[in-house]
């Protein structure tokens, strides 16, 4: 008789918090699918949230949980952010009763032990800033702040912006007159504008003065 052949020990099954079951796309395979995954970050934080809900919920699927954190993403895409302020108003709740616990030990300490009354005190007040910080930002959801734009201003090439400039004045014809009434001078048969300013009369060089009516020829 021949011996019989030893039973095969069956592998141990992957345990479900690590054993993540993905869709095939025609065309992809299955280690892009999984990179697809890993990069948009859905598999690592489930996973992540497994391992710390573990001790208190016990064992849950990670395909479940890569699901679920998909199906809120995609939540948010579209504008939806109640599952978000579901989540902030519960954190905020509980981070005011671990500050509550935690005044309530600080209290007990007070008198006898300085040092755990002190640690506990700060952990207290930490945990009640995260509290008002988590509030806040559930505030600024529901009501997002309004950004006053002073100006803005789109151009390929540099630009020079004068914001709050005084206005000037308005012209008037009498302005424009003035403006315009300008001295010409006659150079080479033409006429062009003279830039100088007209300087005030001086006997700097008496020598040039006019002549006289008497010293004038008879005939020219």
């Amino acid at each position: 008789m021949k011996p019989k052949p030893k039973a095969t020990p069956a592998p141990p099954s992957t345990p479900k918090s690590r054993r993540l079951e993905i869709i095939g796309r025609e065309g992809v395979s299955e280690d892009r699918l999984v990179a697809d995954m890993l990069t948009a970050g859905e598999a690592t934080n489930a996973s992540t949230a497994l391992r710390f809900a573990q001790a208190e919920h016990g064992e849950l699927s990670l395909t479940d949980m890569v699901q679920s954190l998909r199906t809120h993403g995609e939540a948010v895409n579209r504008g939806d952010l109640s599952a978000a302020e579901r989540m902030l108003s519960a954190q905020a709740v509980a981070l005011n009763t671990i500050f509550a616990e935690l005044a309530r030990r600080a209290a007990l300490n007070m008198g006898t032990h300085l040092g755990a009354t002190e640690a506990y005190m700060r952990l207290a007040l930490k945990a009640q800033s995260q509290s008002r910080a988590t509030v806040e930002t559930l505030a600024a959801i529901k009501n997002p702040p309004v950004v006053f734009a002073r100006q803005m201003n789109v151009a390929n090439g540099p630009q020079q912006v004068n914001n709050g400039a005084p206005p000037t004045a308005p012209r008037t014809p009498e302005s424009e007159a003035a403006r315009n009434e300008l001295v010409e001078d006659y150079v080479h048969g033409r006429s062009q504008l003279d830039p100088r300013t007209a300087k005030a009369a001086s006997r700097a060089h008496p020598c040039l003065e006019p002549l006289g009516a008497f010293n004038r020829p008879t005939h020219r």
